[in-house]
């Protein structure tokens, strides 16, 4: 099989188990227990006690309505890269619907809130990470960005909130509350979703007189290399070396120690790293 052709069968399965997680999530917990998360679910949920139709059917309406908004507006590139979502996840929604029909998980509102958002946060995930769209409640975001230029983290969080608002209208504040659980849930796993086989590392500034030591130490101790940026100092104008080292986060302690044994006086900085790709972190072994 060629290369490309792998890539893309991935991609495929990966939108495919996303849209399926996802159904899973909104018909085992968020539709049973009236859960006012975010996306078409929860305005499926929230509409309910007005217009008394059936929340599948909300939902998969307003799957396929927002395609149409979206490749209208959006274009063809976005079109094709959510027409598969737009496709099976109305389908899965009907199909584990009925499947589920009698299924009753928990009785607790605030344990569907939970799982429901690590369903869903689990799903979309995976078809970000392949760079596809859910389709939905992602295209609202999209369209007024295009328009106003407004922060699409912004737009996804104002109009998920607006949605949870539009269900304590009808569900009480309570009911609202439960359901920013979800919604956080969510937000956090459709993160660690997408960052899974990357390596998280510490980025690790240092600037001490005792420079070479500390290099030394690193080498010997950590295995690691490190690089040295020429600064001034913004007051003195003196030139001043600067370590700059990537570590795995479990080496970080040792780092830490070694440079309080070395120069307890350093001026550390300290960054979190998502992923790091080259050579001691993408051909190593055993880290």
């Amino acid at each position: 099989m060629k290369k490309e052709t792998y890539g893309m069968l991935i991609d495929v399965i990966s939108v495919i188990a996303g849209n399926l997680i996802i159904a899973l999530g909104v018909n085992l917990f968020i539709l049973p227990s009236d859960i006012l998360s975010g996306g078409v679910a929860g305005i499926a949920v929230a509409l309910q006690p007005v217009f008394h139709l059936p929340a599948t059917l909300v939902i998969n309406g307003l799957t396929i309505a927002l395609f149409i908004v979206g490749a209208i507006v959006l274009g063809k590139q976005f079109a094709m890269k959510t027409i598969l979502s737009t496709i099976v996840y109305p389908l899965f929604i009907t199909v584990t619907h009925e499947m589920f029909a009698n299924v009753f998980i928990t009785n607790n509102a605030l344990l569907a809130s939970i799982y429901g958002g690590v369903c869903i946060g689990v799903g979309i995930g995976l078809v970000y990470r392949v760079g596809a769209s859910t389709g939905g409640m992602d295209i609202p975001p999209l369209v007024i960005n295009k328009y106003t230029g407004i922060p699409l983290p912004t737009l996804v969080m104002c109009i998920d909130g607006a949605t949870v608002l539009l269900g304590a209208s009808t569900y009480g504040i309570e009911a609202a509350m439960i359901g920013l659980v979800s919604v956080w849930i969510c937000g956090q796993i459709i993160d660690k979703v997408m960052t899974i086989g990357s390596h998280e590392a510490k980025n690790i500034m240092i600037i001490s007189d005792k420079y070479e030591e500390l290099m030394q130490e690193i080498y010997t101790n950590i295995n690691r290399g490190a690089t040295i940026l020429h600064a001034e100092g913004g007051y003195t104008r003196k030139q001043k070396p600067v370590i700059m080292t990537v570590v795995m986060k479990k080496q970080f302690p040792v780092l830490d120690r070694i440079i309080a044994h070395v120069d307890p006086e350093a001026f550390v900085i300290v960054n979190d790293v998502n992923e790091v790709q080259g050579e001691g972190f993408t051909y190593m072994q055993g880290l």
